[in-house]
């Protein structure tokens, strides 16, 4: 796959994202088991969601400072390498940014099985947007993105 071509993952992250969050929601709704409730769920799930926005946010703000692609399709089309901010402590703080209001959509659901389903969008999204994305990304900017992966964690 040469740099400029897409991703083979042809649903966009946030649909993903919408998609499981469905799934969250109807799995509180329909399951017989599962439902919990404990002092500071609702102050959890506030932060937690509060969290995803700002970190989701200010990844995205730093993509538009560098002039670089926000396109999750088209990681090809980067043309700087953002590795400082939130980028030193997370190779994917927009995807980050996702779990955490997945998170937090599962406690106000307050369903315990939501907490699989979050590990499945974890799982969902390295197997056909992260990894795909990365080797698009090594092909691109090489040695150096290569060195940036080793030093930052995938999620956090």
């Amino acid at each position: 796959m040469s740099a400029g071509q897409n991703l083979e993952l042809k649903i966009p992250p946030a649909l993903v994202f919408l998609g499981f969050a469905a799934v969250m929601y109807a799995l509180a709704r329909l399951l017989p088991a599962g439902e919990f409730d404990f002092f500071g769920r609702i102050w959890l799930q506030r932060v937690l969601g509060a969290a995803g926005l700002i970190v989701g946010g200010w990844a995205l703000v730093q993509f538009l400072w560098r002039k670089t692609s926000v396109n999750p399709h088209r990681p090809g089309e980067a043309r700087a390498l953002v590795t400082g901010g939130l980028y030193r402590f997370s190779r994917n703080p927009m995807y980050l940014a996702l779990l955490l209001v997945l998170l937090a959509w599962g406690l106000y659901l307050g369903n315990a099985f939501n907490a699989v389903t979050a590990g499945l969008f974890v799982s969902y999204m390295n197997r056909f947007q992260i990894i795909p994305e990365e080797r698009v990304l090594g092909s691109r900017f090489g040695e150096k993105y290569r060195q940036y992966c080793k030093a930052v964690r995938r999620w956090f």
